[in-house]
């Protein structure tokens, strides 16, 4: 539409979207906007139109965003490449005109705890050994860019070097698939170089006065000045490197290596490996590797996190002889640390995600563990449930699980109640005595003043001119929604929010008690406000209690980094202040009522602002 504007009537303007929903939507709003006969819709793939078939001759102008985070996931190149070789002109125009990517080499403790288990446990003595000795890949992040806002802990990032170009592609020519670069890095300081912190700068024109950058705030260059508001779908690229990083000393100089191919960036830093390093590789242990999540690197590397867990499953093995101890999510440290600490126990991990891949991780650290495969089975196959026969006419005496379920950390906390459901299939098998771990669950909330994810999320109105509120719905949009319309609930990283601030005092809503089987389950909570300010929403999360003396607690709250929260964004900004506040115009507390329904595993949330 904004091309069609600038052009008036001087051109035809063909517009490609290859998604049926998209498209129907934006005839609806191109006929809201009056523009359906200036612009020519096709419902198809870029690299599927054909000169003389979907658009008459070659164009003279390509206008496109087809850019992720790491600038080529999405398909830049090949797209570009097809349009170069098939649909515009020579040397068309285009905007953006040119993207450069930038980098910038980091040390950062909490980066590194994202990686290197192998390290971060090697400062742990609790006697598990997630990564034995000389298998250092054996448990490791994917080789990629991880999407970051990098903002969010600038206090825990030093900078290394300063900022350096990698690559830069032009969109008026047609972009090679794959590219290599090599840079020198001047190093500014003494440290060890754990990451390099990547964005991308646009050049939106051929003249080179309209720029957009996805730089971190704390770069300065003529299209990053002054605040940048933060945004969801771009954020900064970490790339990490393996162990513990490179040593580096102010003044030396070191080299990286990129790499792109079609759709991804990777690096790497050319260093040897030290002579002193005499660690010596087991050959006993197979060529395998288990990819996690950097969160959940991060989780099993934490000492306080483990200390709690060993503690709470300590206590639940003192005083029984051969027990059945069942683990029912994806945890490979559980399963470890019940053998572990239990010489005569029997272990069945069902894996529910893992499946095959923790069997074999299993027998892969089993020597370093002090147990032995017969005493350790994992489900082959996946049941509706387990049977006495699958435990060989022995009731289970341990139910535990972390919760935690490979592959699902987008979820929203509850949806971990999926463990909930797994106790309750396999109540027919418990023994009368049978310790559930975690005894319970305890969702939380606080308000909160969330005005970056709120902006991010709100309905659509005027959009350059253009008229878009009917694309709301569609979309999902949550704030600035007509009653009695309600958002989603939203996972999210809170700690990433950009601004944040609590206004309220973290308060429980629901319990959920795991000694009895999955029920719905119905709270309400009356809450003051501890500070003034625009409340946007309400922040939830689950705390889960280890033990039946409520003495073990693991958060999975906004001050923890490694989980979601969910947010429930209200549908307008409300004022509110603190207890006692004498404007007619603020509230000074509100009511949060919730309902969990297990059928559909659904939280439904009421609140009324007093």
């Amino acid at each position: 539409m904004m091309a069609a504007r600038a052009m008036g009537l001087n051109g035809t303007v063909t517009a490609c979207e290859s998604y049926l929903p998209m498209a129907k939507l934006m005839r609806k709003v191109l006929h809201r906007n009056s523009m359906g006969k200036a612009i020519s819709l096709i419902n198809k793939r870029s690299d599927e139109l054909e000169v003389g078939v979907d658009i008459p001759s070659r164009a003279d102008v390509l206008v496109s965003e087809i850019l992720d985070s790491e600038l080529l996931g999405e398909g830049l190149i090949p797209t570009l490449q097809h349009a170069h070789d098939k649909l515009l002109v020579e040397n068309p125009l285009t905007v953006p005109f040119r993207a450069v990517t930038y980098g910038q080499l980091v040390e950062s403790t909490y980066l590194w705890k994202l990686h290197d288990l192998s390290g971060i446990e090697a400062k742990v003595s609790d006697g598990i050994h997630l990564v034995p000795t000389g298998s250092d890949s054996i448990i490791h992040v994917k080789s990629r860019q991880y999407p970051m806002h990098c903002d969010a802990i600038r206090e825990e990032i030093k900078p290394l070097s300063e900022p350096f170009k990698i690559f830069e592609f032009d969109f008026w020519k047609r972009p090679e698939s794959n590219g290599e670069t090599k840079v020198q890095v001047q190093v500014i300081d003494d440290g060890n170089i754990h990451a390099v912190v990547s964005w991308w700068v646009l050049q939106l024109d051929r003249e080179g006065t309209v720029f957009y950058s996805t730089a971190p705030r704390w770069i300065n260059s003529p299209a990053n000045i002054g605040y940048r508001d933060w945004c969801d779908h771009w954020k900064q690229c970490v790339w990490f490197f393996r162990g513990k990083g490179m040593s580096v000393s102010q003044g030396e100089e070191v080299l990286l290596e990129a790499t792109h191919t079609e759709t991804s960036v990777s690096y790497n830093l050319n260093v040897q490996v030290p002579k002193t390093d005499t660690r010596q590789h087991d050959h006993n242990i197979r060529d395998f590797q288990l990819l996690l999540s950097p969160e959940r690197i991060a989780i099993y590397g934490d000492s306080k996190w483990r200390s709690s867990v060993l503690a709470a499953v300590r206590n639940a093995l003192q005083g029984r002889v051969n027990p059945l101890c069942v683990v029912v999510d994806d945890s490979i440290f559980l399963t470890l640390l019940a053998a572990n600490l239990s010489k005569t126990s029997h272990v069945l991990s069902l894996f529910p995600g893992l499946r095959e891949k923790g069997a074999q991780y299993l027998e892969n650290v089993v020597k370093a563990n002090s147990f032995s495969m017969d005493r350790v089975e994992v489900r082959e196959k996946r049941k509706p449930c387990l049977t006495l026969h699958d435990t060989h006419g022995k009731k289970v005496d341990m139910l535990i699980g972390e919760p935690y379920y490979y592959a699902n950390e987008g979820m929203l906390p509850w949806q971990n109640l999926r463990f909930w459901k797994d106790r309750t299939l396999l109540d027919p098998i418990l023994s009368e005595d049978a310790l559930i771990m975690p005894c319970k669950g305890i969702l939380k909330a606080c308000a909160m003043s969330l005005p970056d994810l709120w902006s991010s999320r709100c309905c659509l109105g005027d959009v350059e001119g253009f008229a878009h509120s009917i694309v709301n719905t569609t979309l999902g949009a949550c704030g600035e929604l007509p009653a009695p319309k309600e958002g989603p609930f939203l996972p999210f990283s809170i700690w990433q929010c950009g601004e944040i601030k609590e206004l309220s005092e973290i308060f429980t809503i629901l319990e959920f008690d795991f000694s009895k089987p999955i029920s719905s389950c119905h709270g309400t909570a009356q809450v003051k406000f501890i500070e003034g300010g625009t409340c946007h929403g309400f922040v939830l999360w689950v705390d889960w209690i280890m033990d039946t003396d409520n003495s073990i607690v693991i958060s999975t709250g906004p001050e923890h980094r490694y989980w979601k929260q969910g947010v429930k964004l209200l549908s307008k900004p409300v004022a509110v202040g603190i207890n006692g506040c004498n404007s007619n115009s603020e509230y000074g507390s509100t009511i949060v009522e919730a309902l969990f329904e297990p059928s559909s595993s659904e939280l439904i949330l009421k609140h009324a602002f007093l």
